[in-house]
């Protein structure tokens, strides 16, 4: 597995790993209305190339013949915490670890940047994402519904995991001559 940084070259496998995973994964969660508007409200052109232009870290995850699997992406908070915003892998490539070590990437570039936690929100449907993530650390720290228009809703849990920022590395001991 590798994961590189995306660039807006990478726009169009972005969108396509995301239709693919959203269309296969969340219809038994919202409905299929819900679904093609979230892709087009999230997952558009203007949307990614924005922001990755503020900064917001994407990543495509890749297997060991560099074809695209998933994609992550993450941003730094105000606050010291770094929010996923998202880490999806193609249903055929779910159940053998990858976004296990996805998930571990995001939690280790989080404590190298100082952060105090990584928070996600996870529609509380979500059973299979939201059992990973408590077996990975992460708590439901609360509940939120979050009106997105057109009707919709975003029914999540808010879950987090505390973590302890990389120390910084001791002085090395004085030599006195």
């Amino acid at each position: 597995m590798y994961f590189r940084p995306a660039t807006t070259a990478d726009i169009p496998v972005l969108r396509s790993l995301a239709q693919t995973i959203w269309r296969a994964g969340y219809p038994s969660i919202i409905s299929g209305e819900q679904i093609e508007f979230m892709l087009d409200w999230m997952y558009s052109e203007e949307q990614i190339r924005a922001e990755m232009e503020r900064g917001i870290t994407w990543e495509v995850i890749e297997d060991a013949e560099h074809a695209a699997a998933g994609f992550l992406s993450f941003q730094v908070e105000p606050d010291a915490r770094v929010k996923l915003n998202k880490l999806y892998v193609l249903p055929e490539l779910q159940g053998r670890g990858i976004g296990r070590r996805a998930l571990s990437r995001v939690i280790e570039k989080a404590r190298a940047l100082g952060a105090r936690a990584v928070w996600m929100q996870v529609n509380k449907a979500n059973v299979r994402a939201i059992d990973a993530y408590k077996k990975a650390g992460f708590r439901i720290a609360q509940e939120a519904v979050f009106d997105i228009g057109h009707g919709f809703v975003m029914d999540d849990y808010l879950m987090e995991k505390l973590i302890e920022p990389l120390a910084p590395m001791p002085d090395p001991p004085r030599q006195d001559a």
